[in-house]
């Protein structure tokens, strides 16, 4: 089960999917949700970066101050 899904949910929501999209355009649109998930997880790890470099700019001007 996936997000509480069965298969036959699936099974529908797929066929739903092909109707609206029809198979020449399954591609393009599994590319660009793939090209979106990778974007979101890289500006995570970028944010995440930031966060913690900015913790340890104000560590050591906290540091530099005493």
């Amino acid at each position: 089960m996936i997000l509480g899904l069965g298969v036959p949910e699936l099974l529908v929501i797929l066929l739903v999917v092909l109707v609206i999209f029809g198979p020449k355009n399954l591609p393009k649109l599994g590319s660009a949700l793939g090209k979106t998930v990778k974007n979101v997880r890289e500006g995570m790890e970028d944010e995440d970066d930031s966060d913690e470099e900015s913790e340890d700019d104000s560590s050591n001007k906290e540091d530099k101050s005493e």
